[in-house]
Order: C-alpha cells, then structure tokens, then sequence
C-alpha cells in the first residue's frame, strides 16, 4: 500500500536513507556510525522542512512494515532542505555538518532525492509502485516535473526509470560521483 509517509515511519525511513547514504560513501557516516547516523536521521524525519522529513515522502507498506521509500522536494526548497538535520547536529553538541554540498536539482521540477526498498522486499514491485505514485506528490507541490539523479555505474537503475518514462537532460557530479539527470513530465 502507497501511502504518505508519518512520523511513526521514522526509524524505518532512517534505515533505507542509511543504506544510500553508504553507497555513497559518505564521510560523515563514516565518522558517527552506523547507529548514531540512524539515531540522527530518525530524529531529523519528524521536521517536516527535512530533505527527509515525513512530509515530503511517500512509504510502500507490505503486512505492516515499510518495504520502501521515496522522498523528494521542489527544486526551490533545495538551499533549506538540510536546516533540519543541522539543528539535530547542533542540539546533541556535535559540529555542524552537511551530508551534501553540491546542488542536485534543475529548476522548477519536484526532485526525487532518494528511492530506497528494503532488501527483503527487492524484486517485488516495490520501486516501482513508488516510482509509479510519484505524480501525486509532484503534483501536491504544484510541478509538472519530476527529476531525478542516477549514478553511471548503476545502468538497472537507469534502465527502470527509462521504463518510466524518465530520460537523461543532462550528467552532474555529486559527491564525487558522476550521475545522470533524468526527467519526466506528468
């Protein structure tokens, strides 16, 4: 079932955003760990402004349990999407640290920050379903364009967001990684 993402989910969505946060090799996860990292993002989640934050994703729940996650904003949210995650940083007396540097979006499109499935749920559908209820979203804050980033070493990944309907506008580098802009319009 697609449905809107709650504070409830916070735990849940902290460990799928963990798991890209480590394919991209973050320092910061590094540094903290595995745990406190989760700790950090499941705190940031209830902030609803967080580039994470339960109202700017959507859940895939299968018998009761988050299988999948996607999360997005609009393109003009992209300079404040981080504060959240900052004052969580800042109130447990850490140093105050940004996840991502490099701008991700292209203007005036809704941007999908992160798809995530749960290991256990992969190969069911789960991905695309989110990917699938997307426009409502998108919709909700008033775009007509949906963009997304895709790593070049992952052509599965651009494979199904071509199946999609997404098709590359342009190549970025994020985090030292070079990426694929991809774009489909609702």
């Amino acid at each position: 079932m697609i449905r809107f993402a709650t504070k409830q989910d916070a735990k849940a969505i902290a460990k799928l955003v963990l798991i890209i946060l480590k394919d991209m090799e973050l320092p910061f996860v590094q540094q903290v760990g595995d745990q406190e990292t989760i700790s950090i993002l499941a705190e940031a989640v209830n902030d609803p402004t967080y580039r994470y934050g339960y109202q700017r994703g959507l859940v895939n729940e299968i018998d009761g349990q988050v299988a999948g996650v996607a999360f997005g904003y609009p393109s003009e949210d992209e300079p404040q999407i981080d504060e959240a995650f900052s004052r969580v940083l800042l109130a447990r007396g850490m140093d105050d640290q940004r996840l991502f540097l490099d701008p991700e979006t292209l203007p005036d499109e809704w941007y999908l920050d992160t798809i995530c499935v749960d290991e256990k749920f992969r190969g069911q559908g789960v991905g695309s379903e989110l990917l699938d209820a997307l426009p409502t979203i998108a919709q909700r804050e008033g775009k007509h364009r949906i963009g997304l980033c895709v790593d070049l070493a992952n052509p599965n990944a651009q494979r199904l967001y071509e199946r999609k309907g997404f098709v590359v506008v342009g190549q970025q580098v994020l985090s030292g990684h070079d990426y694929y802009h991809m774009q489909k319009k609702i």
